[in-house]
């Protein structure tokens, strides 16, 4: 999404459609290895999907069509949005925020749609949704199409609101990790909890690098710099682990039960 973006940019697109230009060349390479990897399940599904971006990322750092080469950065172009020149970092920064607000509304109304209640039947149980008439092939493979074309629309704004170019170590399996990470942090089939995980995830190993650095400091710990950089990611390493033992809704759920605690109190059975 944020090569294609770049690219359509570049050739003369209007960025509002070099948007869904991106959009749709990822949804087009996510449908077909989804026709692929639907074929297998559970294990098999998600390593054939990380072998399908191993093999995303060899192509792209070795066509100089796309990427300039395996060391090369591509620069995005200046661009504005509705006639109005996007070239301040708030400026950037509200471009973001409408299309989070977009994707996020589409995501909450999905579930009150035909399609949204066939992806959750395929979700508790794709037999069950077979029986009763829901195409579970069809389903999954349109879930592949919509996820990849958000996907490229997140890796254009992504290119052009945050980094400003976009080079091939940018997305690296670490990031894919990273966003599984805030989806379980946060509590899967939750979009607010997409929101608590990301923000967990982001700004929990900032948190703790100064946490473990002052600690570190004000107790004179003769601690070296490289043992002060790990403990952050041991101890962010086990905060997702201890979200999978203790909580597995995750933080969704968290939030949750303490609005619901506080929508009833000081009742303990009445809801206002």
């Amino acid at each position: 999404g944020a090569y294609s973006a770049i690219h359509l940019t570049r050739a003369g697109i209007p960025f509002e459609l070099a948007l869904i230009g991106a959009g749709l060349v990822s949804a087009v390479i996510g449908l077909g290895f989804g026709a692929a990897a639907l074929r297998v399940k559970g294990l098999y599904l998600a390593v054939s999907t990380l072998a399908m971006q191993y093999l995303v990322d060899w192509i792209i750092s070795h066509t100089p069509a796309i990427s300039g080469g395996s060391q090369a950065t591509l620069q995005a172009p200046s661009f504005a949005v509705l006639g109005i020149a996007i070239d301040s970092d708030a400026r950037r920064y509200w471009v973001a925020l409408v299309l989070c607000i977009l994707v996020a509304s589409f995501m909450l109304n999905v579930r009150r749609t035909s399609f949204g209640r066939a992806l959750a039947a395929v979700r508790d149980k794709d037999f069950a949704a077979a029986i009763i008439g829901v195409n579970a092939f069809y389903v999954k493979l349109v879930a592949f199409w919509t996820s990849s074309f958000i996907g490229g629309v997140a890796g254009a704004v992504l290119a052009f609101c945050y980094y400003g170019a976009v080079t091939p170590e940018q997305f690296h399996l670490d990031v894919s990790v990273q966003a599984v990470a805030m989806v379980i942090v946060g509590g899967m089939g939750s979009v607010i909890g997409s929101f608590f995980g990301a923000g967990l995830v982001l700004l929990a190993p900032i948190v703790l690098n100064n946490l473990v650095g002052g600690a570190a400091e004000l107790l004179s710990l003769p601690l070296s710099p490289e043992v002060i950089s790990h403990i952050p990611l041991i101890l962010y390493g086990g905060l997702i682990v201890g979200f999978l033992l203790f909580e597995p809704l995750g933080l969704a759920k968290i939030y949750d039960n303490a609005r619901t605690y506080f929508l009833v109190w000081p009742f303990r059975h009445a809801r206002r």
